[in-house]
């Protein structure tokens, strides 16, 4: 399950000058400005892949990386990818141990632009959560999930972020009858304009919508709950950036164990300091 979009970090332009010799009365042509590419890509490296706080990769590294397409007209779509090891780990726990899903497959699309004004994009669009999988029993929910989302992004001076609804068309996850889940947040930056550092808040709130086959017990008193992260992201120049946060959640217990639960029962959703790398293309 992921971040769309999946933050990738704006490349900086950079150009190369060259020099020519011109006549005494001839004036300088000035340079041209480098066309900026309607793709970039970017790959991440991180200590656990934690998606709206609950972790995806069983507190393990995961490498991660995608590519994304604008237009002009404010058209985009893309790709994402990590590394997982949630399904395969929840699989086990039921008893089916020959369950293969070890990357995770996003696809966007959407279009975004400044209907308010400059700083104040729109954005609405599709995400496709794709997870390759063999050996998943007849019986289990497939995980493959749909969501629909609207954001508005907003500029005040050095900070910017943005207010995004995320719904889900499909079934969310894995969790059966869950069509009509939810999962409303709300991003905060800040440009300190010291030494490349930007402070990042975030906070938001998965609801599970259905109820489990065969249980009276709803998916959202088992499985909502809140999520929220506190950080700073440091701009090494030339496309790379560092980030480190603390990441946390208010998951439930259910009975004398975890709604996320790891194969060794450790609370997916407990708190956590992360740390990642990622360069732009």
């Amino acid at each position: 399950m992921k971040t769309l979009h999946k933050s990738a970090i704006a490349l900086a332009a950079s150009g190369m000058f060259a020099t020519a010799a011109f006549a005494q009365t001839a004036p300088a042509a000035a340079p041209e400005a480098p066309e900026v590419s309607p793709i970039t890509a970017n790959v991440t490296v991180i200590n656990d892949y934690r998606y709206r706080g609950i972790s995806q990769s069983n507190f393990k590294p995961a490498i991660q990386g995608g590519f994304d397409y604008a237009h002009e007209s404010g058209f985009y779509i893309g790709n994402w990818n990590s590394s997982i090891s949630w399904i395969s780990d929840a699989a086990s726990q039921g008893g089916a141990n020959n369950v293969s899903a070890p990357i995770e497959m996003d696809f966007y699309a959407g279009i975004k632009k400044e209907l308010i004004g400059a700083g104040f994009a729109s954005d609405l669009g599709v995400l496709q959560y794709y997870y390759p999988t063999s050996g998943l029993p007849s019986s289990a929910t497939n995980p493959n999930t749909t969501e629909i989302y609207a954001a508005q992004n907003f500029t005040f001076g050095p900070v910017t972020g943005f207010a995004k609804f995320s719904y889900s068309a499909t079934n969310t996850f894995g969790f059966a009858n869950s069509s009509g889940s939810y999962y409303p947040d709300l991003t905060l930056n800040y440009d300190t304009g010291i030494w490349g550092l930007t402070l990042n808040a975030h906070v938001g709130y998965q609801y599970i919508a259905g109820t489990p086959n065969g249980s009276s017990t709803s998916n959202s008193s088992l499985y909502s709950y809140t999520d929220w992260k506190i950080g700073v992201t440091k701009d090494f120049g030339g496309g790379l950036s560092g980030a480190v946060s603390y990441v946390d959640t208010n998951a439930k217990t259910v009975g004398s164990s975890y709604a996320y639960v790891s194969p060794s029962g450790k609370n997916l959703g407990g708190a956590t300091g992360l740390i990642s790398l990622t360069k732009t293309f």
